[in-house]
């Protein structure tokens, strides 16, 4: 369309529809659909984040619960951590079909909406020693909710932007978005500390640190989030529009009938599965492992490190993928994830004896999120590329690619868990060899799956 002089008719800027929308053509684009993508990609991407604080805000919390009275075994706490993840995958799985059907104006207002109330009810539900098991079982399942946005956030973003920008724009949007995840347990630590709203939201709870009591408010780690969810609902209904791409839910099922659905949900798994699942067992992994020695590390000093890599990787490599293509980087992803596995488990870091192993521990792991982020950000613009006969059809294998790698926080949690509880239950030392094991077989798989058919020479489609 380099030949046009006209510039297309503008989008109509009243209702939740846009009239037109020909992102594609380069004279429409400079005219007025840069300005709107970018205001949008800013909106959603700022709701994104808050979505991944709410969804991983249980990780932080598990962490705490004993220490202030709840009497909840290791199971039962890496079950909190995991059940947002079960409800995480399973949402997405809906919010999938969402954005061609009711708009990106209407389903993401409604988002920030919802994620206020498991907000209020864990804020409540900490504040009682007695509050039963089940209760926090139910509101980690609420919380799920921030991590079904993703799978209508990003197929929105992805029908924004034309195909030489998707890479940068779902590479910034995701990076920034999943920084959620570090902020939620980098925060937690600090305005748990103080009465941050004063006697409306409670009493302090008396933590046992180092054997002294500490007042604490946990109820804040969650509370904080409600104003900036409520603010954020009014500004995406006021200024968000939705583009007319509409298709049914039988019309989007359409994505099924292709194998390649089916082979970016594997490396999907591998990268942003792995980067949510060891998002949410990373603190929990630090207590199990190293928590018994003298001096043991406070998990939540380390556990946002990981996530704050793997979060800024992400927009990085999603812009490199646009210069270099993102299926080699989606391989070196898969190779780094690999080595890392095997060190983990050569070095004994995962059965570890003593606190000397702790900081090779950290390392290895950060190194995980790492490569992980460098698959997220190269996958981003993979998919699309692999669909480009149909944007609408990339946008939906986005949706369901992210709705089958939330499960990662609950597959993650339970395995360790597993993993964990077998070695103790054989009379050994604590230690997730198994499942690290396991992961580095998956991550072979998934590697061997990506060169083979994106990225040797001659491959099916080439990314």
């Amino acid at each position: 369309m380099s030949g046009t002089t006209a510039a297309p008719a503008n989008p109509k800027t009243g209702g939740s529809w846009l009239s037109v929308w020909e992102k594609e053509d380069p004279i429409f684009w400079q005219s007025t659909g840069s300005k709107v993508a970018w205001r949008t990609l800013l909106l959603t991407t700022a709701s994104l984040t808050f979505s991944f604080a709410t969804w991983f805000v249980v990780s932080a919390l598990v962490v705490r619960l004993p220490a202030i009275g709840f009497k909840f075994t290791e199971s039962e706490l890496f079950w909190l951590a995991a059940m947002p993840g079960l409800a995480g995958g399973t949402l997405r799985a809906i919010h999938m079909f969402l954005i061609p059907i009711l708009g990106t104006r209407l389903v993401i207002s409604v988002a920030n909406l919802l994620k206020i109330i498991p907000c209020i009810g864990l804020g409540l539900a900490v504040m009682d020693p007695a509050s039963p098991w089940w209760l926090f079982m139910v509101l980690a399942f609420l919380a799920g909710m921030g991590g079904g946005d993703f799978s209508s956030f990003m197929p929105s973003t992805s029908l924004f932007f034309p195909k030489r920008l998707q890479g940068t724009a779902l590479g910034v949007q995701a990076g920034i978005g999943t920084f959620g995840v570090s902020l939620t347990q980098f925060v937690t630590p600090w305005v748990i500390g103080f009465a941050l709203f004063g006697g409306l939201a409670g009493g302090a709870q008396t933590l046992i640190k180092g054997g002294q009591p500490v007042s604490v408010w946990l109820q804040n780690s969650v509370y904080w989030y409600v104003p900036f969810l409520l603010v954020l609902a009014v500004v995406c209904w006021v200024k968000l529009r939705s583009v007319p791409f509409k298709a049914s839910i039988k019309e989007q099922m359409d994505i099924f009938k292709s194998k390649h659905t089916w082979f970016c949900t594997v490396t999907y798994v591998m990268t942003f599965g792995s980067f949510s699942g060891f998002s949410a067992a990373f603190p929990m992994m630090i207590k199990s492992l190293y928590g018994s020695f003298p001096d043991a590390p406070d998990p939540l000093k380390y556990a946002f490190l990981g996530p704050l890599i793997g979060s800024a990787a992400r927009p990085v490599f999603g812009w490199l993928a646009d210069k270099t293509g993102g299926g080699i980087l989606t391989q070196v992803s898969g190779i780094g994830l690999i080595g890392c596995c095997v060190a983990l488990v050569a070095t004994g870091v995962l059965a570890p004896t003593s606190l000397d192993s702790f900081p090779l521990f950290v390392a290895l792991m950060l190194g995980i999120f790492l490569f992980t982020g460098i698959g997220n950000g190269s996958t981003f613009r993979q998919y699309p590329v692999i669909f480009a006969a149909n944007p609408r059809q990339g946008a939906g294998v986005i949706g369901f690619t992210a709705a089958i790698a939330a499960y990662g926080p609950f597959l993650f949690n339970v395995l360790v868990a597993m993993a964990v509880s077998a070695s103790v239950a054989d009379g050994g030392t604590k230690s997730a060899d198994t499942f690290f094991i396991g992961a580095a077989v998956f991550f072979v798989a998934a590697t061997a799956l990506n060169w083979f058919y994106y990225v040797r020479k001659g491959c099916e489609r080439p990314s």
